[in-house]
């Protein structure tokens, strides 16, 4: 996650102390930041060669995974908190993951870029796909697979029978509870069974 500001607000929803699971961990700075300040433990599953040779020097633990079959060799509340951010846009089985999201933990917490975010309805409005700093793609070589609007994972969620605990928007590092679908970069969502 190069983003230090999204870091710092995700890391704010993550108990002292809990066991993650960091979904599509990257490099591993996410779970390597929880470590140092919030104590927390846990792993990273990555599928990247170069990304899980950077969590073993983070000294991260991290197991090589493709999260598109599935998360079965974990228990139901193997962990406190699953993270889930910016990985459900890359995922074939969105929806199954984000059910085994919550299965898996206690509590899930999901982050993406927000499709519906002014710039990228301005983009749209103009003929072309949005590139922006959390969109940084040409729609020629995303690795996005799928976009999505924070009020579609709302309605996600509720046709998964998920208990939506919170859910706002981020901007360059603020909270942003009012229209977060029109005035946020990323949406957020934390969610239980």
């Amino acid at each position: 996650m190069s983003d230090p500001h999204l870091m710092h607000a995700l890391a704010q929803l993550v108990p002292e102390g809990a066991r993650v699971l960091d979904l599509g961990c990257g490099d591993g700075a996410m779970l390597a930041h929880l470590k140092t300040s919030r104590r927390c433990t846990g792993y990273g599953i990555e599928i990247d060669d170069a990304n899980v040779l950077a969590c073993v020097k983070r000294g991260v633990n991290v197991i090589q995974l493709n999260l598109d079959e599935g998360l079965s060799m974990f228990e139901d509340a193997s962990f406190d908190v699953v993270l889930q951010i910016d990985t459900l846009q890359h995922l074939r089985n969105a929806e199954v993951m984000l059910r085994e999201t919550v299965r898996v933990g206690r509590v899930g917490i999901v982050a993406f870029p927000n499709f519906a975010h002014w710039p990228n309805r301005l983009s749209v409005l103009q003929g072309r796909m949005p590139v922006t700093k959390r969109l940084p793609y040409q729609w020629f070589d995303t690795p996005n697979i799928r976009v999505g609007t924070h009020a579609d994972l709302g309605v996600l969620a509720a046709r998964n029978g998920l208990t939506v605990q919170d859910s706002f928007g981020l901007q360059n590092g603020q909270v942003v509870r009012l229209l977060p679908n029109l005035l946020a970069g990323t949406s957020v969502y934390k969610l239980a069974r």
